[in-house]
């Protein structure tokens, strides 16, 4: 028998389906082809990430979470890499992001494939994903991890941690590099008599 999946069957499969259709179809199956062909066929790059933006299921869900729920590595890249992609899209259902369904379909898997769903969630965290962001009933994604996996939870706590305090690291390089400041100074200028007025 015939594989009827790359052949013209699939085409009729998929005519008359409107082009947020296809992308959440590709997003659902990991169907990098399709996802290819649609982005291809809109007029600049621009439209591509709208129509990326905005493509939902009927339960409201964006691309970018039902590839996440389904753990679509491939897909998830793709969707990345578009200029302009939203990485937070906020569901209809539950309030989710793609990160909390990323973190339920985690929860879902065997111990053995701990290690491809923390690389699925740190490729989406290191793209801009907000480990901060409290879905309706007020949990983040690491709230939602399964207690025995404690590794996905670091990773998404040491996130949270870096975007709370991005601006308070300081680059020990650019440190060194701008010399000695404040009172701490070897300037003369501190030493010099002021005559009694106020500089």
């Amino acid at each position: 028998m015939a594989d009827l999946r790359n052949g013209p069957e699939q085409d009729q499969e998929h005519e008359g389906a409107k082009p947020s259709e296809l992308i959440i179809e590709a997003c659902r199956r990991n169907n990098t082809e399709l996802l290819s062909s649609v982005i291809e066929e809109c007029s600049s790059p621009e439209a591509a990430s709208k129509l990326l933006n905005e493509s939902r299921s009927v339960l409201g869900n964006y691309a970018y979470h039902e590839a996440a729920a389904n753990g679509h590595y491939e897909v998830i890249d793709m969707l990345l890499d578009q200029e302009g992609f939203e990485c937070d899209p906020i569901n209809r259902r539950e309030g989710d992001t793609p990160l909390h369904s990323a973190v339920r379909w985690a929860n879902e898997q065997s111990a053995e494939n701990h290690e491809y769903s923390i690389g699925l969630i740190d490729m989406m965290l290191e793209a801009g994903s907000d480990p901060k962001i409290r879905n309706k009933a007020k949990l983040k994604a690491a709230d939602l991890v399964n207690p025995a996996n404690t590794e996905l939870r670091d990773l998404l706590q040491k996130a949270e941690y870096v975007l709370q305090n991005q601006g308070d690291f300081i680059d020990a390089e650019e440190e060194e590099d701008e010399g000695p400041t404040g009172s701490n100074s070897d300037s003369d200028f501190d030493d010099e008599p002021t005559n009694g007025k106020k500089r």
